[in-house]
């Protein structure tokens, strides 16, 4: 018999299991199979449903619970449940910690340019508002004055009627009220509180926010929402573009794309739900 053959007759039960695959290990693999398992767990999970779920058989499915526990990854309460332990849930922590909305939309921006064509920003809420940090120009720039640093309005602006429609009230209410006064003089929409209230529900049923040449004539925007693991609004995606042939339906193709961008940052970012 070749000596590769007693090996692997003699080698321990498992040995397969624990052996390097390429560059990993399988077994750490597979228990990291296990573990994802709580990921999309609403609830603590029995040993079966654990089973099913990673697809495994449940003796073997134990034996990584078992380890799990020990080491605080996993916790079993006296009904004999799973649920993630509290080494998970300090390192989720740290993995929240490291992520920064306005770095990783970076890439996201020039992606989203590219395959546009138009001019996108990112914007974060300020001291004053909607604020500008970051700004890519198209190969067809549209000229306007903004630019980072610049802070937006809430009401004439696609990214400033995002933020209305999803920040906190207390934090966007004084501001409207002066926007509305200085609008009720020039005759623009919306004028009243009840046409706001209209315009942002708009707002918050299709995540888009939109306008056509108002707080730049000529010049039309679609915005929408970034959130984080804790369902707040972190940031704004926008683009926007010569009002002559820039479409800012909705449902249109240029807001779905920055709608879709949006939508996989906040999944990045452990969003896990839909704003209301």
């Amino acid at each position: 018999m070749a000596a590769g053959d007693k090996t692997a007759e003699t080698a321990p039960e498992g040995a397969a299991e624990t052996a390097s695959r390429g560059n990993g290990v399988q077994a750490l693999e597979t228990g990291l199979a296990v573990l994802d398992v709580f990921a999309d767990a609403l609830r603590p999970l029995m040993l079966k449903e654990i089973a099913q779920a990673a697809n495994m058989h449940p003796a073997k499915v134990h034996r990584y619970l078992a380890s799990f526990v020990r080491c605080g990854y996993v916790e079993q309460d006296a009904q004999g449940r799973y649920a993630l332990g509290r080494a998970s849930l300090r390192i989720g922590l740290a993995s929240l910690a490291l992520l920064d909305a306005v770095r990783l939309v970076s890439p996201l921006l020039d992606e989203l340019s590219l395959s546009l064509g138009e001019t996108v920003l990112a914007a974060v809420w300020g001291n004053r508002g909607p604020t500008v940090v970051q700004w890519r120009d198209s190969p067809r720039p549209v000229m306007v004055n903004v630019r980072p640093g610049s802070v937006l309005p809430l009401l004439s602006s696609a990214t400033g009627r995002v933020f209305a429609a999803f920040m906190e009230p207390h934090l966007t209410a004084g501001l409207i009220e002066e926007e509305l006064r200085e609008r009720a003089a020039g005759g623009a929409y919306p004028q009243t509180m009840h046409e706001v209230q209209a315009l942002l529900d708009r707002v918050r049923a299709t995540r888009v926010g939109s306008v056509a040449g108002d707080v730049l004539p000529g010049v039309n925007s679609v915005s929408s929402p970034v959130f984080d693991y804790d369902s707040k609004m972190v940031l704004a995606v926008t683009a926007l573009g010569n009002g002559a042939r820039f479409d800012t339906a909705p449902d249109g193709p240029i807001a779905t794309a920055v709608r879709e961008a949006a939508d996989a940052l906040s999944a990045r970012l452990g969003y896990r739900g839909r704003a209301a």
